[in-house]
């Protein structure tokens, strides 16, 4: 018995076979040029691997400490070391490598391409090597990164004696019996295999001086401080607090309390004061540098600071507070009352007021 199928029952099933044919074909054809383009894009990321020339010239790069990936990659680009930036991102995360790229001054030619020269930043095949001086350290802490950076504790010891330097203008306003406590600029300063502490120390007491400007030092003397006095307050901002507005800010709570004779209030003193003379970090500790117990200024400053610092107390906000506190989210609350304070201190500081 043949079935009656009608003709328009056809037509709809051929239709539906034919939408079904054409998704398939359309699918595969999708599916061919997806791996047509990934073929092509491997190529051209395989070619862009290659060296950009047969140049044997070598061009120095330097690769500050802290540089991403991402502007390594530019940097090389722009030199015309290697063909393209991002097959040299896509290989240095692929490759497995992104955190093992060193700082340094390299000696690179355009013959080597991408594994080479991934390989010389990777294996500290440097020309010469990076000492970064960090900012908000203590005098001891420079001291020990520079042992680490390979000098001998002997060699750093000497180089750290202010004497030598007495010529430069960073010291100029140093008392005779100071240390270079807080007046190493923050930076990285090239090393090779000759090169003596004393000439890091040199240098960063020479950009440190480039930074005391006569218009630097002429607003610290607006706000009644010398340029040492200066220093040792932007000491006590940079510990304190670190967003540039909040500098400024904690940099005019500081100076009113001054011109009030009021303590400076400031646990970062108090703690330093205690770790110089090797106690343990305490702010009940009775030292010169302790402002919670005695008004001024510290003897010194409390670390190194950066230019950022130094143009807060020199340019202080136009506020008028007497008080401050650091949440333990981060954010610095200022005030202008004790009660103030102490709210702020019991709503936002626990786990920081509490150490």
């Amino acid at each position: 018995m043949v079935k009656y199928v009608s003709k328009s029952k056809t037509r709809y099933i051929t239709g539906r076979r034919r939408r079904v044919v054409w998704f398939s074909v359309a699918a595969s054809i999708i599916i061919v040029l997806l791996i047509i383009a990934t073929v092509i894009i491997y190529r051209i990321y395989d070619n862009n691997l290659e060296p950009v020339s047969n140049s044997e010239k070598s061009q120095i790069v330097t690769i500050k400490s802290g540089t991403s990936v991402n502007a390594i990659a530019d940097i090389l680009h722009n030199d015309k070391l290697i063909k393209s930036a991002w097959s040299f991102e896509w290989y240095v995360r692929s490759d497995g490598v992104r955190d093992k790229l060193e700082a340094g001054t390299y000696a690179l030619t355009p013959s080597q391409g991408v594994k080479s020269i991934v390989d010389t930043l990777t294996q500290g095949k440097i020309a010469t090597k990076l000492v970064t001086i960090l900012p908000g350290k203590r005098l001891d802490q420079i001291r020990s990164a520079l042992i680490n950076d390979g000098f001998s504790p002997a060699s750093v010891d000497a180089a750290l004696q202010p004497a030598q330097y007495s010529s430069l203008p960073a010291l100029a306003d140093k008392p005779a019996n100071a240390s270079l406590e807080g007046l190493l600029y923050p930076d990285s300063f090239q090393k090779d295999a000759n090169t003596n502490p004393s000439q890091i120390i040199s240098e960063s007491l020479v950009e440190m001086g480039q930074h005391l400007t006569p218009s630097l030092q002429a607003a610290f003397a607006a706000e009644g401080l010398t340029t040492y006095q200066g220093i040792t307050l932007a000491s006590i901002v940079e510990q304190e607090v670190s967003k540039p507005s909040d500098q400024a800010q904690a940099a005019q709570v500081f100076l009113s309390r001054l011109k009030l004779n009021m303590p400076l209030g400031s646990d970062v003193t108090a703690l330093y004061g205690a770790i110089v003379a090797g106690q343990t970090p305490s702010l009940t500790y009775n030292s010169p540098y302790n402002t919670l117990l005695h008004t001024g200024l510290p003897p010194t400053p409390i670390s190194n600071v950066n230019a950022q610092a130094l143009n807060a107390v020199a340019h202080p906000a136009n506020t008028n507070w007497l008080y401050f506190v650091t949440g333990d989210n981060g954010t610095t609350y200022f005030e202008q009352t004790a009660q103030q304070h102490q709210a702020d201190t019991n709503a936002y500081c626990h786990v920081l007021c509490s150490q």
